[in-house]
Order: C-alpha cells, then structure tokens, then sequence
C-alpha cells in the first residue's frame, strides 16, 4: 500500500518549508511576547519532580538505549536502558513510506541495517526485512527496526519514560498517529516528545497539547522563554557547548520556569561539568555507567539511587 503524499514527511532536505518555518517562528515568539504566555508547564505536568540546582544530581536518559549493550534503537537496546539506572529512554521517531511510525535515527538505513536508501523510501514490510543488528555483534543477527508501536508496548509494562523526538517536520496528522499510539498503550503520564523543529512541536500542541514538548536546540540564543514559547515547550535540550559557553544559562532557563537537558554526554568530566551547573538532565550513550557515577559522586553511596527492573506504568 502506498500512503497520501500528505503521509510523507517534510524532512530538512527538502528545503521548500524554510520560508514558512521563519514566518511561524516570528509569529509565534511575537504573539508570546505580547500575550505574555505562560510557557512554565514543567511542575503543573509533573515532568520534572523540580528544577535542579548546581550539584544536584540530574536524571539520566539513555540515548538511543543502552547502545554499549546492544544496537542503537532496536528493542535489545531500549530495554536494557529500561532495566538500568536510566530515568528515561531516548529514541528517534520516522515514518515509512506507508506512515508507519519506526524508531531509526539517520536519514537513511545504510549505517545501521543492511539496506540503503532514506528510510521513507521503504514500506515497513521492505524495512522489517533489513538486518538491524549483525553490524554490531554476531548475538544481533537478525534484530529488526521496531516500531514504535512495539516499543511503546514494553515501555507500558516499565516504570521508567521516554523522550521520543520526531525527525524532521510533521504535521498535524503524522503527529496524531504518535500521539493515538500513546493513548492506546496508556503510557500518555510518561512520554515527552522532542524535536529540532517548531512546527512540529506546534502541531503537537494543536493535537496533543497534554503531551509536554521538548526543543531540540544547538545553541541558545537570546530569551530562553521566547524561544520555548515559539513551540509550546517546558523544556529546552542543548549541547554541553551551549552552556559551558554561556554558564548563566542554566539559571536562566530555570529562572523561566524550563528545564534544561543536555546532550550527549559520556565521560565524567562532562557529566561533572553539567551537574555543577545544576542541567535537569543528562542523555548518554551510557546510561549504566552514568548511574553508577551519580551514585559514588551525587549521593555518596555505591548502591544505585534509582529504581530499576520492571513495573505496571500506570
């Protein structure tokens, strides 16, 4: 079966949304601006238990999974960071070319599968044929692209969350096939939806407006609330860059109400870093690792201060 054209994601290389982008992101931090909207959802919602202050230990969120344990985005890696000290689990949201929503990072197979070519290119039939796990170990033979269905589906019997970012633009109706999956599997209390695009995230506020959105930012400039406000989100995620650059940052942000993540950090001395600066949230390609960190160094013991294992979300 072949999808609507309307099914098929508008994603950065095609570059005939750019104006339109830029007129949306004017407006919409121009109407914040001069309603004064209140974009501080982070406590209302309950995403973030608090803001951190520098030292405070942040949560952790696996980046793709535990992708030391296993293959980046498959179900091996997620649920490992599902059973380790990981608060949340990060993956990559795409479309095939019959709207089926799958976890995949790149733009194209090529890096991780045995296929080539953009991944909305293929069916997901075509793409669940593909190798997903031989690149990274002989015990993965065989390990396919998930969707996000079935991602979803271990997440709801799990008592952590998960940080779905959707690559690329989405509209209206692309964002309401994630959203109805996440009702269906009542997981809608621990799921935050991310992205490098405003309008996406304006198009979850419009379907969605129950689900917290995230922006996925390089660099911060200029008001951290109007920024947020352009996409209706409770939180900014950022490089360790953009912080160690601008160290007020973080203050800044939380003196508006948002929390801030930052990624994506794998070695002591950037998760030192970050802490100290008082971030909300690490992602890290080793969630494992970075719990054991926070143990001995935030809370002074050898034992994980975080609930791991499996539970009833809800």
């Amino acid at each position: 079966m072949t999808t609507p054209q309307n099914l098929v994601p508008a994603y950065p290389h095609l570059r005939a949304r750019k104006a339109a982008v830029a007129a949306a992101i004017v407006t919409a931090i121009t109407l914040a601006l001069v309603l004064n909207v209140n974009v501080s959802r982070v406590h209302a919602m309950g995403v973030f238990s608090a803001l951190r202050s520098p030292g405070e230990a942040a949560f952790i969120a696996g980046h793709r999974g535990d992708v030391t344990a296993a293959p980046e985005n498959t179900l091996a890696a997620l649920g490992q960071a599902l059973n380790s000290p990981a608060d949340y689990v990060e993956t990559d949201v795409q479309l095939t070319a019959d709207g089926i929503p799958v976890l995949m990072h790149d733009w194209t197979v090529d890096r991780t599968t045995d296929g080539t070519g953009p991944v909305w290119n293929y069916t997901y039939e075509e793409l669940s044929a593909l190798d997903a796990g031989s690149w990274f170990g002989d015990e993965f033979v065989g390990a396919t692209v998930p969707t996000l269905e079935e991602f979803l589906n271990l997440l709801r019997w799990s008592t952590k969350n998960a940080i779905l970012e959707l690559k690329g633009t989405w509209t209206d109706e692309q964002v309401a096939l994630v959203s109805d999956l996440i009702a269906r599997h009542r997981v809608n209390d621990h799921v935050m939806i991310g992205s490098f695009d405003i309008m996406t995230l304006q198009a979850l506020q419009r379907v969605s407006p129950e689900l917290p959105g995230m922006l996925i930012v390089r660099d911060i400039e200029g008001d951290p609330a109007a920024l947020a406000a352009a996409a209706g989100a409770i939180a900014l995620v950022t490089s360790k860059r953009a912080i160690t650059t601008n160290p007020q940052l973080v203050q800044r942000v939380h003196d508006a109400g948002l929390g801030i993540l930052i990624y994506t950090l794998n070695d002591s001395e950037t998760w030192a870093d970050a802490v100290s600066l008082g971030v909300d949230g690490i992602v890290t390609d080793r969630p494992a690792e970075l719990g054991q960190w926070i143990a001995q160094e935030i809370a002074g013991t050898s034992e994980l201060p975080f609930a791991t294992g499996v539970g009833v979300a809800g």
